[in-house]
């Protein structure tokens, strides 16, 4: 709770936290409109392909114009100005800078970031939920043997679902399961970046005036963001996926008592322990009220009559039983809250949560039936959605990790709604991603390569 009077002490020192950021989109530059505010964090150098996109967007957010100049990364961090740069590894290779966040979106290139600044002796908070979801365990042991810490970003949902989790945890209950809202009905598993504005309920022209990426914001539409999301849970809290994937149950803060509870008790849960995601729409489509769109949650159980009892007393909302509750926060503000992160990996040596095992994997689904020669697009895109399973199915049957499903080409036809497999692909087997993959695989599940 003390984490911004920390901060202002490292402002009032001129000790500032140093970080680099790699990846001028949305979720970064929600980032900078903040960290400007903030002076125990300096922002020393911000990396991306295009970084006129990321000037333009300081000049959005009103950033002085003297505050980006640098002209080069070593004035920067000497001056307290930031350096903007095409290079990542201007950002791995500075001394000074102690937090690289990896903001780019893109999962193949994410995870060579973060490898590169672990080399480089750097803590790294990654945006890039998707590499998490497929090599989240792996990122995090290559930190550990770096001496380096590996985390989420808060902000977004992943990382504040972990905390609501370890909030149950550390009060002595038993969690009975943890996720996400979202808005969903199962016909938006086909949409494509042409149809996503209609089902998001935003227009073209405030997605354009937002600077919204239609594929990024498709990807949370046709449920591949959410099965995403679920698998870095998961795989950050020990719980577990559903056998056959996310159900989507409907339903309002409120009713998540009942909801996530196992199927034997009147739920939807195959047992207690699991990752799921409530949906705000009724499955023909009418609003829910006091919905969890936008919000993370967890349930868990008062497993002695003394705690039911308390539940009771307190007139908290429950299941009909009385035996489960629920904690939630409604909202969450994606890179607007990132600074929690940078000050508790900086401040704290602590990250805001991590995978500490490999148990939910996300898969590429075929959108349609796609025939031998397609080119796969990766998540949001116009081919394959992302499909939550467990890990041990999943490496089992040999599924196509949807994070690596970009830019391959299909050597075999594929239906609509049946998993892409490793044998269905050509892939280049000399990224840096794909070599970590096969080496979770091996270590995890035993299987080789």
């Amino acid at each position: 709770m003390n984490l911004f009077t920390k901060l202002q002490q490292r402002g009032q020192e001129n000790n500032p936290i140093k970080v680099g950021l790699i990846g001028g989109g949305k979720f970064g530059t929600m980032f900078l409109s903040q960290v400007i505010r903030l002076p125990g964090i300096h922002v020393v150098g911000i990396a991306d392909l295009s970084p006129a996109a990321v000037r333009s967007n300081l000049e959005l957010l009103n950033w002085p114009p003297d505050l980006y100049n640098a002209t080069g990364i070593d004035e920067a961090a000497g001056k307290g100005t930031t350096y903007v740069t095409d290079n990542w590894q201007d950002l791995t290779k500075q001394p000074n800078i102690e937090i690289i966040i990896e903001a780019t979106g893109n999962p193949i290139a994410a995870i060579e970031h973060c490898m590169g600044a672990f080399s480089e002796g750097k803590h790294v908070i990654n945006v890039t939920v998707e590499a998490d979801a497929f090599c989240g365990y792996g990122l995090a042991l290559k930190a550990h043997q770096a001496g380096v810490i590996y985390s989420m970003a808060y902000g977004d949902q992943p990382a504040l679902a972990c905390d609501l989790v370890d909030w149950a945890r550390t009060c002595g209950f038993k969690v009975v399961a943890a996720g996400r809202g979202h808005k969903w009905l199962p016909h938006y598993r086909q949409s494509t970046p042409d149809t996503v504005w209609d089902h998001w309920g935003l227009t073209a022209e405030q997605a354009e005036r937002g600077r919204l990426n239609p594929k990024m914001f498709n990807a949370f539409l046709d449920g591949s963001k959410p099965a995403i999301e679920s698998a870095a849970i998961a795989n950050g809290t020990g719980l577990d996926a559903p056998t056959n994937g996310l159900e989507f149950p409907p339903g309002a803060i409120d009713d998540i008592p009942s909801i996530m509870r196992p199927e034997s008790e009147g739920g939807i849960l195959e047992r207690k322990g699991m990752v799921e995601v409530a949906s705000c729409l009724t499955r023909d489509g009418q609003q829910i009220q006091h919905d969890i769109r936008k919000g993370v949650w967890v349930c868990f159980e008062a497993d002695t009559e003394y705690l039911k009892n308390c539940f009771e007393e307190y007139k908290v909302v429950t299941d009909p039983s009385g035996r489960y509750m629920t904690n939630y926060k409604r909202w969450h503000l994606i890179g607007l809250e990132l600074a929690v992160s940078v000050a508790a990996v900086g401040l704290r040596g602590e990250a805001t949560g991590f995978a500490t095992s490999f148990r939910a994997d996300v898969a590429a689904i075929a959108k349609r039936d796609l025939a031998e020669g397609e080119t796969l697009d990766g998540e949001g895109g116009y081919t394959v959605s992302g499909g939550l399973r467990p890990a041990s199915i999943s490496v089992e049957k040999g599924y196509l990790p949807l994070g690596l499903a970009h830019n391959v080409t299909l050597k075999s036809s594929i239906s609509e709604g049946q998993p892409v497999t490793w044998q269905d692909v050509d892939i280049d087997t000399t990224t840096t991603a794909y070599k970590l993959r096969k080496e979770i695989e091996s270590k995890v599940a035993g299987i080789k390569d």
